[in-house]
């Protein structure tokens, strides 16, 4: 349907001849145009006559030669398409080592605004450790026997409001964001998160500490939806694999600080067993209030919202000085440009329309695929080893070895996505998980339960944690990126969030009643249930998921479009794009299925 597209110049349709004015129509005075490259116009200035040999060419007028190597007679159209053709090439064979070279500013930038995903994964953490915590119990729960419980009521109570908070704070996200853009949006989150911490440091009551949960929700929710997208739009295509998957890291780092912060202070005697560890969060907000009015905006939304000079701004910002800006910056206007082209939309509503419809849907399923194959048991990970048989102190101490292995497999996750690519991994890593849960439940049948059937299934546990850390776990944060059209990605990310949090919330129904000595009691046999969930996961992923590896936005798009198998989006061939001399003579550029 688009073998064939214009590279920047082109008419919007609208008869002024002013190509890319998106929402600016009214402007039909030819003059006003700003070159999305930078290059002045030169006077006085003669737009083209409609009997020219291509209308579409109209407002590109001719500069004399200059300094910036301008040859006689060429024209500001074909400058600005040289400048894409090497932006575009630029993206395609940057390799992983000349990025980290050249973009180290955006590479520090996407993983300081990516902490604010530690405080979310840090809360939900503290909070499923704190009931094995013996002074928290006491103070907030009842006798049952020979020990204090809180309820299956009340943890399922409590256990809800991060995740609700999370998914009315990740829809409402998209709007701040769209726009007031992810600087504002994620400074504003940090502030609300510092003042939401006063609620959970000075609870005295469970329904207290239940309202200060679903604010946290609320605002944390947000962070999960910036990181991802930013991460995708400050970095080149080399690095996207590696700082999007680091949203994962964040997440891994988060409930590991839970789970060791839970361990130091649980043999406390008296209320700072449970108010350090709220107290604590507020060392995430000093961290990062210095920096956060020093972030640069995502050159992406600035281009969306016709800032062509801050775009500019921001990529210098971003990049090192060896970097051609101006390719760059020609190269996100021309995916925009497509997008448009191709009707991508820009509300909720467009989410669900036309090919972006199958991008939402791989976004949902790859983050639903994580809370189907068992993900939420870490909030759990104290009391789960608990009910397994371990006592506190080996409980204590095997849920921060869960998530330390977990740390590691993160970090052994990035050369593996540098190598095999996105689908590969997902696909390897969820088959296995399915088959450690299965083994998982089969251990926990042996009759009486021997201490070597408990030591092995905590074992599996801790070899699932981390083929879960190498795979569907970073891999998703990836697809989640890259996948989304650009123009709703803010959205594409935040629907994929509320639909995991909807999942998770019904976990968190489900899972203490499930582990709770007073219910279901089911202990290791929860691998039976959450096995064959992952398997149901690995039969929709198999034929839905595709390969992004080394793809441009741009290549993606067309993708999408042409509606490419997701089984053969890696082999597909869309030739680079030429032009016709160094100064683009005709101005068409062509992506043809080899």
């Amino acid at each position: 349907m688009h073998e064939s597209f214009l590279l920047l110049a082109h008419d919007d349709g609208d008869g002024d001849g002013d190509p890319d004015d998106h929402d600016n129509d009214d402007n039909e005075n030819a003059n006003d145009y700003e070159d999305p490259c930078g290059y002045e116009p030169y006077e006085p200035y003669e737009p083209y006559e409609p009997n020219e040999p291509d209308d579409r060419h109209r407002n590109w007028n001719l500069r004399e030669p200059d300094e910036k190597g301008g040859g006689p007679g060429e024209s500001d159209f074909e400058m600005a398409n040289t400048a894409l053709a090497d932006g575009m090439r630029a993206e395609q064979e940057l390799s992983f080592r000349e990025a980290v070279r050249l973009y180290p500013k955006a590479i520090a930038w996407s993983m300081f605004v990516s902490i604010g995903v530690i405080m979310l994964a840090f809360d939900p953490q503290l909070l499923g450790n704190l009931y094995s915590t013996p002074q928290f119990t006491r103070d907030f729960g009842h006798k049952f026997k020979d020990e204090y419980l809180i309820s299956a009521q009340w943890q399922t109570g409590l256990s809800m409001g991060n995740p609700v908070g999370q998914v009315v704070g990740a829809v409402a996200a998209a709007y701040p964001m769209d726009y007031f853009g992810r600087k504002k949006t994620f400074a504003t989150c940090v502030v609300l998160t510092a003042g939401i911490v006063f609620i959970q440091f000075f609870a005295v009551s469970l329904g207290m500490l239940l309202a200060g949960e679903l604010l946290a929700g609320l605002v944390l929710g947000m962070f999960v939806v910036i990181a991802p997208a930013y991460a995708s739009e400050v970095c080149p295509t080399a690095l996207r694999g590696h700082l999007t998957s680091f949203v994962n890291l964040c997440f891994v780092i988060g409930q590991l600080l839970g789970n060791g912060v839970t361990a130091g202070t649980s043999k406390i005697n008296n209320h700072w067993a449970y108010k350090i560890p709220f107290c604590l969060q507020w060392f995430w907000c000093a961290v990062i209030v210095p920096g956060m009015l020093l972030v640069p905006e995502s050159p992406w939304w600035l281009v969306r919202k016709n800032r062509i000079e801050d775009a500019r701004g921001t990529l210098r910002r971003l990049a090192s000085p060896e970097v051609n800006i101006d390719a760059t910056l020609a190269f996100i206007v021309e995916t925009d440009r497509l997008e448009v082209e191709l009707e991508a939309g820009s509300t909720y509503w467009d989410c669900f329309k036309g090919d972006n419809w199958r991008r939402t849907e791989i976004s949902m399923g790859v983050y639903c695929t994580q809370v189907l194959s068992g993900i939420y048991l870490i909030n759990y990970g104290t009391f789960f080893f608990q009910q397994a048989g371990l006592n506190t102190d080996q409980a204590f101490d095997m849920a921060v070895g869960f998530l330390a292995v977990g740390f590691v497999g993160t970090i052994v996750s990035w050369g593996l996505i540098l190598k095999f690519g996105r689908r590969t991994l997902f696909l390897f890593g969820l088959s296995f998980l399915v088959i450690l849960q299965v083994l998982i439940g089969i251990l926990d049948c042996i009759p009486g339960r021997p201490t070597g059937a408990i030591w092995a299934e905590v074992a599996l546990m801790l070899v699932w944690n981390f083929f879960y850390d190498i795979s569907i776990g970073p891999v998703c944060f990836v697809l989640l990126g890259e996948c989304s059209a650009t123009r709703v990605r803010s959205k594409t990310i935040a629907a994929a969030t509320a639909a995991q949090g909807i999942l998770g919330i019904a976990m968190t129904v489900a899972i203490p009643y499930m582990i709770n000595p007073e219910e279901a009691n089911m202990q290791g046999k929860l691998g039976f249930f959450f096995g064959g969930l992952a398997a149901l996961c690995l039969t929709w992923a198999w034929f839905r998921v595709p390969e992004t590896k080394d793809r441009t936005f741009e290549e993606l798009d067309l993708l999408f479009d042409k509606k490419i198998p997701a089984r053969k989006f890696a082999g597909y061939v869309l030739e680079s794009p030429v032009v016709e001399g160094k100064g683009g003579k005709g101005g068409d550029v062509e992506m043809v299925e080899a």
